[in-house]
């Protein structure tokens, strides 16, 4: 049965779950829905009359660390770097929209086979070019992050990003660590008005 986490909720994802070992992390994200009659959001939204979704590109990202540091750039995932930690990480490329149901973007992850120097794995999600195309995701509904076990296609746990989010450009999601050799996932919900993954990266940087 899926755990649906609070912000600020800490759950074990292996301890007493020792097969564990492939999970699929999916993000998720639905653009708000506006009426536009072709006026002030016209240019925005597109179109005229209607019900349109804002054309809100956001990217997801894995931030690796060791000792809570990020200790190389190759060891941000994302849609220009597919594959980190030997492997172990492997993201499923970009989502230009968001439309749909389900899962916008994944990224599976190897537990067992990720280095033992990796401590935290930090899952951000941001709008590409937010500062120039003047978005945020108050123009963002139905954001989520949620861990499927890949063998039995069990969802283990979901988390509901629920806080109002205006004016804000990244939210780091959640993030997956090590604790006592075993594996556990937080969920942050926190965030930020970052311009660009670059911007995130820095504050892990040592």
């Amino acid at each position: 049965m899926s755990i649906n986490l609070q912000k600020g909720q800490r759950v074990d994802l292996t301890k007493g779950n020792t097969g564990l070992n492939k999970i699929r992390v999916g993000l998720g994200w639905d653009p708000v829905q506006q009426k536009s009659s072709g006026g002030l959001f016209g240019g925005l939204f597109g179109g005229s009359g209607g019900s349109k979704g804002a054309n809100v590109d956001c990217d997801s990202s894995v931030i690796l660390l060791k000792g809570d540091r990020l200790a190389a750039k190759e060891d941000v995932i994302y849609f220009g770097n597919l594959k980190g930690a030997n492997g172990a990480v492997v993201h499923s490329g970009d989502n230009l929209t968001g439309a749909g149901e389900g899962d916008d973007e994944q990224v599976v992850v190897e537990l067992k086979s990720v280095p033992a120097d990796y401590n935290r794995l930090v899952f951000v999600v941001n709008i590409y070019e937010a500062a120039q195309r003047k978005q945020h995701f108050g123009m963002i509904q139905n954001a989520f992050i949620r861990v499927v076990n890949v063998t039995t296609n069990e969802e283990l746990l979901k988390y509901n990003l629920t806080d109002n989010y205006s004016d804000q450009t990244t939210l780091i999601t959640g993030e997956i660590y090590r604790h006592e050799n075993e594996w556990k996932f937080a969920a942050l919900g926190t965030g930020t008005q970052d311009n660009s993954i670059g911007e995130v990266v820095r504050k892990y940087q040592s």
